[in-house]
Parts: C-alpha cells; structure tokens; sequence
C-alpha cells in the first residue's frame, strides 16, 4: 500500500491563530502550566485537522479511497489487519468503493463508498438511494459512507427511512478520525507531567 500522507505542522502556524477571548480576559497568571498544555494541544489538532482535510481533498479519486479503506483497519476493523480489507476494480464499484470485514475471521462484511468531493458540494440524496442500491444487491445492510464534504438534509432524512446501518463521516469528522487513529499524521513530539507522589513520602520508615 502507498504510503500515508504525512501532516508537519510548522510552529508559526500558532502564531496566526485567532485568540479565544477567554484567553483576553483571563492573564497567564490565572493558567496552570497543565491548562498551558492543554489549551496549546488544542490548537495544534485543529490545525492538523484543517491541513489533513485540504490534503486529503487534493487527493486522487483512487489514493482517496486507499485511504478511507486504511482508516476503519487503523480503527480496529478486520482485527487491525489492513489485508482484511479490499478496493473494488476501478471504474466498477457500481456504488461500492471498498469492502472490509468487522472481525479479523471475516465473519461480516461492511462495504464503503467513498466521495471526495468539495465542501460546498453536498452529498445528496441520490447518492445515498445508490449506496442502498449497492447494499440491497450484495445482500448486506451495514456500510460507512465518507464524503470530505458533507451531507444533506434529504440524504441524512432518506437515510433514517432504511432498515440498512450506515454510518455517515462528513469532511470534519473524517479528519478527526484521522487524527485520533494515526491515519496520515506522525507524532513529533511527546511531553510527560510529573507529579510529587505523596504516598512515597507519607509511609512511615520501617
């Protein structure tokens, strides 16, 4: 498989991020070093998430369904094995991008499409009556559709309408999912927090 996209967030990118107003209104006196970490974390991920999702949208249609079939295997899906997991033949998906199995024995199948779309194009309600189609005809009734965009109203609205189980992952979400599993990122850094352990000094000497 190619390899992962790689995010690199240059620290400068902190310096252009707007400041909360509770940040204005409190002075750095009123943070423990702990809230210093933790508000500066927060800022990082957000600026990974934005990147991740522009990359991701530049993307080839094929490379993007690669890696939207590398997520749910870095979630735990076919026992964390990548190869429990497959693409359709290009141009012939017929609705169906992907297919991965929930369990390492490949006892039950969830079939995936995926739409790398902009952000102001909407998936739509004929999409996911597709998607349905695709899963009625293979006999299935759990699937993941992931857009980099997002969903409509009437896509969201038919699908509560169905009996089959599909999991919707917007634009925002999917980089979040990224995020959090590993998908597309590397860790550049890792911090630890000491505390004095009381109970060392609290024993009595024996």
């Amino acid at each position: 498989m190619p390899d992962r996209p790689v995010v690199t967030l240059d620290v400068s990118v902190l310096l252009r991020l707007p400041v909360p107003p509770s940040a204005v209104e409190h002075s750095a006196t009123d943070q423990t070093p702990e809230d210093a970490i933790e508000t500066a974390s927060q800022q990082l991920n957000a600026a990974v998430r934005d990147e991740l999702l522009t990359l991701v949208r530049r993307m080839t249609p094929r490379r993007f369904e690669r890696v939207i079939l590398e997520l749910p295997g870095a979630m735990g899906f076919g026992g964390g094995d990548l190869t429990n997991g497959r693409l359709t033949a290009q141009g012939a998906d017929d609705g169906i991008d992907g297919i991965i199995h929930e369990d390492a024995l490949g006892l039950d199948a969830v079939f995936v499409q995926a739409k790398r779309y902009a952000e102001d194009h909407r998936v739509g309600r004929p999409d996911m009556q597709k998607f349905i189609g695709s899963l009625t005809g293979e006999g299935a009734t759990k699937g993941v559709f992931v857009t980099t965009s997002d969903f409509s109203r009437d896509a969201s609205d038919y699908l509560r309408r169905v009996q089959h189980r599909v999991a919707l992952i917007n634009g925002r979400r999917l980089a979040d999912l990224m995020l959090t599993h590993g998908v597309g990122v590397r860790t550049r850094a890792t911090y630890l927090i000491r505390t004095v352990d009381r109970d060392f000094f609290d024993e009595a000497e024996i």
